[in-house]
C-alpha cells in the first residue's frame, strides 16, 4: 500500500470514492469517462504532478478561485490529484522554510510550474522581489526544472491589469518572457479553476498537454466565444437590449450589446462552466463581458474612453 493509498484510508476514502473524484474532475473540463478511469489509474500508481507555483504581480484572485473547486475539493485536489509542493500563499512555513522547500523542488526538477502574475521587467524587476530575488530571476530559474509551465490567469498570461498603460514596473505576462518555451495561458481574471485543473489533469494521466490556439490557450476551454453560448443570445437575435445597468430589460436577461459586452470578440468557456459552484458568472449578474481572457480587449483602457448609458454612445 503506497502512501497515497494510506492518505485515502485514513480519510475513510475507498477506491470506489477515489475513482469518483477523478470522474467528476474530467467531467468538469468536458473530458470522457475512461479518461477518468486512466486518471485514478495514473495517480494511484502515485503519478501525481509535482507543482511548484509562484505568486508574482497580481492580486492572488486566482489562488481565491482555486480555494472554491468542490469537484474534488482543495483537500482532494492538493492531496490525492496532485502533490502541490510549493505554493507561498498556502504553505505552512515561511521565511527560509519555504524557500528550502522550493529549492528542493528544483534540486528534484519534473514538475508542472504554474505562475499567478505578472512579472516585472522594469528597473530590472525590483519592483517584485521574493527572498531578495526579483520575480524575473525567479521564473527562469523555475522554468528550468519544469517539465510543463502555466501561466494562470491573465496577468501571468499577457500582463493583465499590471501591464496597463501606462504600465510603470513593465509588467510582461510570462509567455513574452520565455519565447522560446512552450507556455499555457489559462487566462481570466480569475480563470476558472477547472480550466487549471483539466490541464494539470492530462498531463498527470498522459503526458502531454492539451491542444493550444495561436494565444497557447487550451482549445477544450478557449475554443468557442461567451457569445456563442450566453444565454442572452436569443435576446440578441431578436434585438432586444438593455441600456442601462439595473434596468427592466436587464433584469428580464435581455443582451448586454448595448452596454459594452465583448462577448462576441472574448473566447472563453464562462457560460457553460460556472465559478464557484453557485451557477454564477458576470453577464448572468447583470454584467456585460469585460473581455478578461483578450489581450486586445481587456486593461488596455485610454484614459478618456467611451461609454454608454441611456442616452448612447459618448465621451
Amino acid at each position: 500500500m503506497n502512501v497515497l493509498t494510506d492518505h485515502r484510508a485514513m480519510r475513510g476514502i475507498d477506491r470506489r470514492e477515489f475513482v469518483n473524484v477523478c470522474i467528476k474532475a474530467a467531467a468538469a473540463v468536458g473530458l470522457p469517462w475512461p479518461a477518468a478511469l486512466e486518471m485514478a489509474e495514473a495517480v494511484s500508481r502515485g503519478a501525481r504532478a509535482s507543482v511548484v507555483w509562484l505568486g508574482f504581480q497580481g492580486c492572488t484572485g486566482c489562488t481565491e478561485s482555486l480555494l472554491r473547486t468542490s469537484h474534488p475539493d482543495l483537500a482532494e485536489l492538493i492531496l490525492d490529484v496532485i502533490s502541490l509542493d510549493y505554493h507561498e500563499t498556502l504553505l505552512a512555513g515561511a521565511g527560509r522554510q519555504a524557500e528550502a522547500a522550493l529549492e528542493a523542488c528544483q534540486s528534484a526538477g519534473r514538475y508542472v510550474l504554474v505562475v499567478e502574475g505578472a512579472v516585472p521587467t522594469g528597473a530590472h524587476g525590483v519592483y517584485c522581489q521574493i527572498g531578495g530575488r526579483t520575480s524575473l530571476d525567479l521564473l527562469h530559474d523555475a522554468a528550468q526544472g519544469a517539465d510543463a509551465i502555466i501561466a494562470l490567469g491573465s496577468c501571468a498570461s499577457f500582463g493583465g491589469l499590471p501591464a496597463a498603460d501606462p504600465n510603470p514596473t513593465g509588467a510582461a505576462g510570462v509567455p513574452s518572457l520565455l519565447p522560446d518555451t512552450t507556455v499555457v495561458s489559462i487566462p481570466g481574471c480569475p480563470p476558472n479553476p477547472y480550466n487549471f485543473l483539466g490541464t494539470v489533469l492530462q498531463y498527470t494521466s498522459f503526458g502531454t498537454l492539451p491542444a493550444l490556439d495561436d494565444e497557447g490557450r487550451p482549445l477544450f476551454a478557449y475554443d468557442r466565444t461567451v457569445h456563442d453560448h450566453c444565454p442572452r443570445r436569443s435576446h440578441f437575435e431578436a434585438g432586444r437590449f438593455a441600456e442601462r445597468y439595473g434596468d427592466e430589460a436587464s433584469r428580464q436577461g435581455y443582451c448586454l450589446f448595448m452596454l459594452g459586452c465583448k462577448g462576441s470578440r472574448t473566447h472563453s468557456n464562462c457560460p457553460t462552466m460556472r465559478y464557484g459552484e453557485v451557477n454564477m458568472w458576470p453577464t448572468r449578474a447583470g454584467h456585460p463581458c469585460a473581455g478578461c481572457t483578450e489581450r486586445s480587449l481587456a486593461f488596455r483602457f485610454p484614459i478618456s474612453r467611451p461609454f454608454i448609458g441611456s442616452g448612447g454612445a459618448s465621451t
